[in-house]
Order: structure tokens, then C-alpha cells, then sequence
């Protein structure tokens, strides 16, 4: 991957932190416990791998909940984009869109989606700990960190891939009621579509029992032929005579491109709004500075690859424009394997339009579009899930997806996991008593610091600063980080 105008090291400030906040979910007032690290820069491949061990960022405040003594402990969770088939549910809400355009019928009642916004900041702190105010340059190489340093920092490896677990098949499980007809003991009637149906789940699931569960994600074509896919359910034709046009621009936030600088004004005027109307805030707080902080500015570097989507990699919004004025924004970051939602805002007049779950079922499609360009790229991340807090379930419904170990950063299946997660908010999800972590800690001597603006190994800085007394800092960083992003990036020790 090619960096536009930086260098290719991630550079973060370690904060720790030992004291409890206030609990987004719970409203615990000191039950919220979490590690994080002010990014100064970051490169999408440190990113994800980052987010692979349940890191996840807030503006450039990246951070990490301490599971096992949170109070609402939050498990990062992705859905298979290629192999998702949207439920009765999310097919009503497309339907209900695409009623809205062309007919301009807002649904009465109040508003039927989540309880809570589907992409909210998962309870991290807005702003991260104040970090040096130092400008972060292209570091000098000093003959030690050419020698020593380099060569660990261009070694790269491959993050760990989970088989992909098979397609949850779900066949009839009860007898049909008995009819109210001539024979009772008989089973209604039912449409021949249903019958069909039943019947290919049936094979399906027999094969499934005869030959095993496909070791890798089922193309989108072999869907059956009555299943009617995601991008059909999106782009259903509207009449030539539709109420309302709805066009979804991307638009890239960091570094700014014009489209952004252009809109950033309208969307801040959403942002503002959603805030006031949904999670109260006073007129006062969501101020421009804090939302250029928390939604605008990423640590995220601007980074193409030959085999890459043709947009790049990096931080960007998903405008929703109707009829020409913002009524959403998706905050999202497209890394080498994955989208990852990082926000949602939208317009109060619109919220009946159930548009956190819109935008997630478009932010799926968008996803299968990007893996036509890059074959890796082909899961959708979520956040995180949060099963003690029922409001927060709803995440689930996006089949299939897998939950994160957090004690052996493998992934397993959600339908693996529940039962596990009924019993205790806390869980080890991965049933195999003897796998271990993924890329553990080994060598801390080889985790890399920039000090004084030369790239060193810690082995090298702890004996130029003896007595800095950091080496339990230093361990706890890179034991959370793991070895390989420990390598990579750029610890700044002052």
C-alpha cells in the first residue's frame, strides 16, 4: 500500500487508564473501563489489525474496554456481507424507503427502528486524554534504527483468518397447525413460493450434513433463483414520476477532499440536530470544533494498493442527499479487509425512515461492491455488540456475523456465542479450552518507540534512558496491541 504524503509508521501516545467513567448503556457512573492511545497517524493495515483485537477508534482517540471488568462488556461483532440475506424486517424498511420516494409517504406512528442509533460511539469518551502537543514530522533515522529498527518495522504479517462459518440453515422446526376444514389433522394450505422454499432449505441443509460447511464465503451469485438479493431490494426501480430523488455520495474526510469541505457545513447543521433531538444535548454542546473532533478527524492515513477499491482506503462519509439536502451521513473507514461503521447521524423529520437500519443494510451493499474490486475486503464491522444491554442486540440481526474472542482473538459465530452470553456478560467465547491468544506478546525488546525523533527498539531506548521506569506501561501497551502491530507502530516516549 502507498501512503499519500506520509510516512508508513502509525504513531500513538499509550494513556492506559485505571479509573472508571460513566457507562453510555447501564448509566453506571464509574462502571466503564477501558485502555486507549491517542493517534497522532495510523496506517489501515495497523488499524485493522488493531480492531481484530478489539480496539476501536473515536475521532483519534483509539481505545480498547477492559472485558472483564466493564460493566457492559462490549464484544466487537461482523457480519458476512457476501453471504447476507436481508431478514423480513430489513426488507419492510427498504420497501418503506423506496415507498417514501416514490409516493412520498412518510410511515405514520413513531418511529419503529433502534432504540439506540446503530452506529453510536459504543460509550468511548469523545475526547481521548489531551495528547503532546508535538507535530508529528517524518522521522530521522539514526545508524541504530536503520540497522535494528528497520528491518522489524518492514516485516509484516499476515492477520489470522477465520474459516468462515457455514450459513445458519434454518428448515421447518414444528408440525403446521392443523386446518380448520373439512380434515383438522390436516395442514393448511400454503403458497407454492413457501413450499419451494422449504424445500431448498431442505436441500440445503442436507447437503450441508453429507459434504460439510463451505470453508469460504458464498458468492452472492449462488443465491437461488427466487431469493431476491440486497442490491435488488435497494435499487428497485422507482416510477418515472417518484416524489423524492435520494442519491448516496462518498466523499472522503480525511485528508478533506473539496466534496467534503463544500457539504461540511449542511452536515454539521444534521449533526447539531440529531444530537438535540436524540440524545438531548443542549444547543451548546455539539458545537463545530467538537464534531470535527469526534466524526471528522482520523488518525487514518489516505492509502491506495494495485489490488484495492478504487476509492482507497481511509476515513470517509456516506452522504444521503434527498432532493438535493443532507438527511444522513454514515461516518465510515474502509480498511484492507473490511468496512468498518464508525457513526450514524440523521435528520429528526426523517427518523420513521428507520435510517440506522437503512444505512447499514446500504453500507452491506456498498461493502459487496467494494469486494468486486478487492477480493479480501468482504466483511462489514459493526462496532461493537453488547449483550447485557438489550437495546443493543439488534446488531445480532445482521446474519451471519461472528463475535470476537477476548481472550484469544479468533472469531466465533454469534449463534455460538449466545448461549455463553445468556449465562454471563463476560464470556471466553472460543469453546477450544486449548488455543491461546493470536499473536501474543514474546519480545518486548522489540517493540518500537520514536524518542527524540529517531526510531529505536525498546531494548535500545531502555538502555540509553535507564531508570525511565516505563517498562510496565510499555509492557501493557504491546501486550494489547500484540507483537506485530508492537513492531510496527511508534510508541513516542517524551
Amino acid at each position: 500500500m502507498a501512503a499519500a504524503g506520509a510516512s508508513s509508521y502509525s504513531i500513538v501516545e499509550y494513556f492506559g487508564g485505571e479509573d472508571g467513567y460513566r457507562c453510555g448503556y447501564c448509566k453506571n457512573e464509574t462502571g466503564n473501563f477501558s485502555r486507549g492511545m491517542w493517534s497522532h497517524t495510523m496506517t489501515v493495515q495497523d488499524y485493522q489489525d488493531l480492531i481484530d483485537r478489539g480496539w476501536r477508534r473515536s475521532g483519534k482517540y483509539v481505545y480498547k474496554p477492559i472485558m472483564n471488568k466493564t460493566c457492559c462488556p462490549q464484544y466487537t461483532i461482523r457480519c458476512h456481507a457476501l453471504r447476507f440475506q436481508p431478514s423480513k424486517t430489513h426488507k419492510k424498511i427498504l420497501k418503506k424507503m423506496n415507498k417514501f420516494l416514490s409516493k412520498g409517504e412518510m410511515p405514520a406512528g413513531q418511529c419503529d427502528g433502534e432504540p439506540m442509533d446503530l452506529h453510536c460511539g459504543d460509550g468511548a469518551p469523545r475526547d481521548g486524554p489531551k495528547a503532546h502537543s508535538f507535530e508529528v514530522e517524518r522521522p530521522v533515522f539514526t545508524e541504530t534504527s536503520v540497522q535494528e529498527a528497520a528491518p522489524k518495522a518492514a516485516k509484516s504479517e499476515t492477520p489470522l483468518q477465520e474459516p468462515a462459518p457455514s450459513p445458519s440453515v434454518r428448515g421447518p422446526t414444528a408440525t403446521p397447525k392443523p386446518g380448520v376444514g373439512a380434515d383438522p389433522n390436516r395442514p393448511q394450505c400454503r403458497k407454492a413460493k413457501e413450499l419451494r422454499k422449504e424445500r431448498r432449505l431442505q436441500k440445503e441443509q442436507l447437503k450441508k450434513q453429507e459434504g460439510g460447511a463451505p470453508s469460504g464465503p458464498t458468492p452472492t451469485t449462488a443465491l437461488s433463483p427466487q431469493a431476491k438479493t440486497l442490491e435488488e431490494f435497494v435499487v428497485e426501480s422507482l416510477p418515472d414520476n417518484a416524489i423524492h430523488n435520494l442519491e448516496v455520495r462518498l466523499v472522503r474526510s480525511n485528508p478533506p477532499s473539496s466534496q467534503f469541505k463544500a457539504s461540511f457545513d449542511a452536515s454539521y447543521q444534521v449533526y447539531k440536530l440529531y444530537q438535540m433531538a436524540i440524545h438531548k444535548d443542549p444547543p451548546d454542546k455539539p458545537s463545530e470544533s467538537q464534531f470535527r473532533r469526534f466524526l471528522c478527524d482520523s488518525p487514518l492515513e489516505a492509502e491506495t494498493a494495485p489490488d484495492g477499491p478504487d476509492c482507497g482506503y481511509g476515513s470517509f462519509h456516506q452522504q444521503y442527499w434527498l432532493d438535493g439536502h443532507i438527511v444522513a451521513v454514515g461516518v465510515i473507514d474502509i480498511l484492507p479487509n473490511c468496512v468498518s461503521s464508525v457513526y450514524l447521524y440523521y435528520h429528526p423529520d426523517f427518523a420513521r425512515l428507520s435510517l440506522g437500519s437503512y444505512s447499514a443494510l446500504r453500507e452491506i451493499a456498498f461493502t459487496r461492491q467494494l469486494q468486486k474490486q478487492s477480493t479480501k475486503l468482504c466483511f462489514y464491522y459493526l462496532g461493537f455488540y453488547i449483550h447485557s444491554c438489550p437495546k443493543m442486540r439488534y446488531k445480532g440481526q445482521y446474519q451471519p456475523s461472528d463475535l470476537l474472542c477476548p481472550e484469544t482473538y479468533t472469531w466465533v459465530p454469534l449463534e455460538h456465542c449466545l448461549p455463553k452470553l445468556e449465562n454471563s456478560p463476560y464470556a471466553r467465547l472460543n469453546q477450544d479450552p486449548n488455543a491461546g491468544e493470536v499473536n501474543v506478546l514474546k519480545n518486548l525488546g522489540q517493540v518500537l518507540v520514536l524518542h527524540r525523533r529517531s526510531v529505536m527498539p525498546y531494548a535500545i531506548y531502555a538502555r540509553k534512558r535507564k531508570g525511565s521506569g516505563d517498562e510496565q506501561e510499555v509492557q501493557q501497551y504491546a501486550g494489547l496491541v500484540g507483537q506485530s502491530c508492537a513492531e510496527r507502530m511508534l510508541l513516542y516516549r517524551a
